[in-house]
């Protein structure tokens, strides 16, 4: 994290240093070495001056010409505005040098003996070369950036759409889930006050569980285990005995963050179609970890006049939670649904990746 904060703040002023440092030896120090001219001292003002005209105008058309004028397709007022950067430098560059009289000066320089005429735009040559080399550059630079501005805001605005349809999605699941559990709970205060008692005690906690351990986008994979056992002992007070239901917990348990109430809907899905009043059913649940991957099984029996399919939107918790996992865990997990074992059973297999 701090390497990271680090880049983002001391890395691109470091390359301007650098950017600048190479030009001001370019500048200054290459034109000093390998010769034995001693240019006169006028001559370095006014690379000093030239090299502050460079900085100035770098940073006028990367901040200001680029993104009011390029960018906001206004070319011809781009060009006509740069053109007259390019040509007021050159005319500055001009009056220092007569100012100076530094063509004839440099040319004393090179020729002590007076021989020869002085190049009044001796320089106008590699003038034009740096200003279009600092150009393109602040061009270059000044788009890299627009485009970087963009790449983050499209990324931040698939962010808040992602966790607004998150929060959305689990706000359905929340009381589709709590709609059942509490019918449920009326029909047992109708038979067994004391079962109903242990019944709401339960689903309190379970209520906890969602209110308070939930809000941070991921729980321990321990809790989230622990609530699904909560759902099934709550939902097995209600069942006779033609219903058999198993769960087995991966053994040994290797915490790891998920998904809150991810794994609900196929038990809830289970109980809603694999229980019958009047012929014996099974529900089978299995949960086991294979390093970083998660194996979720659940079986149950299969009534032919009941659909339980995924595909067909029985319940919005299963539909919402294919939903969550495109966009939680997305090429993280296979979803594998068989509506007809040869055992005459419905199961689905979620394998996920929680690395």
């Amino acid at each position: 994290m701090a390497a990271t904060l680090f880049s983002r703040r001391y890395v691109p002023l470091l390359s301007h240093v650098l950017g600048w440092g190479l030009l001001g030896y370019l500048l200054f120090f290459s034109q000093s070495f390998g010769s034995e001219i001693r240019l006169p001292d006028l001559f370095w003002v006014r690379q000093g001056i030239f090299f502050c005209l460079m900085v100035g105008m770098f940073y006028l058309n990367l901040q200001v010409l680029v993104p009011r004028l390029l960018l906001q397709d206004q070319r011809s007022r781009y060009i006509m505005t740069l053109t007259g950067v390019i040509v007021g430098i050159l005319l500055i560059l001009w009056a220092v040098e007569s100012w100076f009289n530094l063509p004839i000066l440099v040319h004393k320089a090179f020729h002590p003996d007076g021989k020869g005429h002085p190049k009044t735009y001796g320089w106008i040559q590699p003038n034009m070369f740096t200003i279009l080399l600092m150009l393109g550059m602040s061009t270059s630079l000044s788009l890299l950036q627009k485009w970087q501005a963009d790449a983050n805001l499209r990324l931040a605005l698939e962010q808040a759409k992602t966790t607004s349809e998150l929060s959305f999605l689990k706000a359905q699941i929340n009381p589709h889930f709590f709609f059942n559990t509490l019918n449920n709970i009326y029909a047992l205060t109708l038979l067994d006050v004391e079962t109903a008692r242990e019944a709401l005690h339960r689903l309190s906690r379970m209520m906890r569980y969602v209110l308070y351990d939930t809000q941070t986008g991921t729980t321990l994979l321990s809790k989230e285990l622990a609530f699904v056992s909560d759902y099934i002992q709550l939902m097995q007070l209600r069942l006779t005995d033609k219903v058999t239901v198993t769960l087995t917990p991966p053994s040994p348990l290797n915490d790891r963050p998920i998904a809150p109430m991810l794994l609900l809907p196929f038990v809830e899905n289970a109980f809603k179609h694999g229980v019958s009043a009047l012929h014996s059913s099974q529900i089978h649940i299995a949960i086991q970890q294979q390093q970083n991957q998660l194996l979720l099984d659940v079986r149950n029996t299969l009534f032919l006049d009941k659909s339980p399919s995924l595909e067909t939107g029985n319940g919005i918790g299963l539909t919402n939670t294919r939903r969550r996992l495109d966009l939680l865990y997305p090429g993280r997990y296979a979803l594998q649904i068989n509506e007809q074992t040869p055992a005459g059973e419905y199961q689905v297999q979620l394998t996920l990746d929680l690395s």
